[in-house]
């Protein structure tokens, strides 16, 4: 086991190294330039070539690249993570502020994913090709084809004109002002929780209609074990290991899903300002929320296949 663990932290610690190399690379050879960001297009065509160098300078953009990347992870490393363009405060600072805003909503949609996903795969696979069955199925391949910042939309509109609601735009902390911080987390925590419900429904259901076929299953039955309890504690136990699998994989994903999520809902968290920073060209912020966009996901597979070892003593041997 303790090798397995070595073997996966070695994996995950190559991986990052190699996403920074990647995200340092987009991040330079993005067309447009910083400063037209800074001062717009009339500002800049007034700056002299000798101002213009001066301000790249400033900015730590004119050094060589392996020089550049060299002061990026020491940002990192430091805890700092660097500065953003048009504001003063410090990237570090920002994930502080807005990072628990989208860490409540990932892990409710996870959350809210199981507890609508689950039961709907239960009944699904329990009943095959029934009317409930393709019901089911429709509502999930539905959530999966609307993109979640449309209904998000859908949502706010239906809220405004029928009761006159808006939700808050205010970073509100839960230890502060539970209520106040829920009705900001819950409706994003929602729309995308639904879709990845429909994902948790259907991988569910497929390892349920595989497991209930296996041969330890027929023969609890066979032993006289009522139905529910052979489902209880011989198939969905088994039939959870790929689905634990899969959240792990789509709690990743909530991070890219919330930027138009949390777009469309005005939350100010990580997502909303990974949009703002795309939209002002700051590449400081860009570089680093999309760098622990993907720390965050590499970490969470590790993570996930652990606990899949520990769930699976066969994974951990292979």
């Amino acid at each position: 086991m303790y090798t397995y663990i070595a073997r996966r932290l070695g994996y995950g610690v190559v991986t990052v190294f190699g996403v920074s190399i990647v995200v340092f690379v987009i991040m330079r050879v993005l067309p447009g330039d910083p400063l037209v960001s800074l001062f717009g297009p009339e500002g800049f065509q007034k700056l002299t070539a000798a101002e213009r160098a001066r301000f790249m300078a400033d900015l730590g953009l004119s050094d060589p690249l392996i020089v550049q990347y060299l002061n990026w992870m020491k940002d990192v490393f430091s805890g700092s993570f660097g500065h953003s363009f048009f504001r003063s405060e410090s990237v570090a600072d920002m994930i502080l502020r807005r990072g628990p805003l989208t860490a409540e909503i990932a892990v409710l949609s996870v959350m809210l994913s199981w507890v609508v996903g689950i039961p709907v795969a239960l009944v699904s696979a329990l009943r095959q090709n029934s009317i409930g069955d393709n019901v089911a199925r429709f509502i999930s391949i539905l959530f999966l084809a609307v993109p979640g910042f449309w209904v998000g939309m859908l949502i706010i509109l239906a809220m405004l004109f029928w009761f006159g609601y808006r939700p808050p735009l205010t970073n509100v902390s839960f230890w502060e002002n539970p209520l106040g911080n829920l009705q900001v987390v819950v409706p994003p925590a929602i729309v995308l929780g639904m879709g990845q419900a429909a994902y948790i429904a259907r991988m569910a259901r497929s390892a349920l209609l595989e497991v209930i076929r296996e041969d330890y299953v027929r023969t609890a039955r066979a032993k006289g074990v009522s139905g529910r309890m052979v489902v209880a504690f011989h198939a969905l136990p088994n039939a959870l290991l790929p689905v634990i699998t899969l959240s792990g994989i789509l709690l990743g994903f909530v991070l890219a899903g919330s930027i138009p999520v949390e777009r469309a809902f005005g939350t100010p968290g990580l997502g909303y300002a990974m949009f703002i920073a795309v939209n002002e060209r700051d590449v400081f912020v860009m570089q680093n929320l999309v760098f622990i966009y993907a720390s965050v996901f590499v970490l969470l597979n590790i993570v996930i296949d652990l606990t899949i070892a520990w769930l699976d003593p066969r994974i951990r041997y292979q």
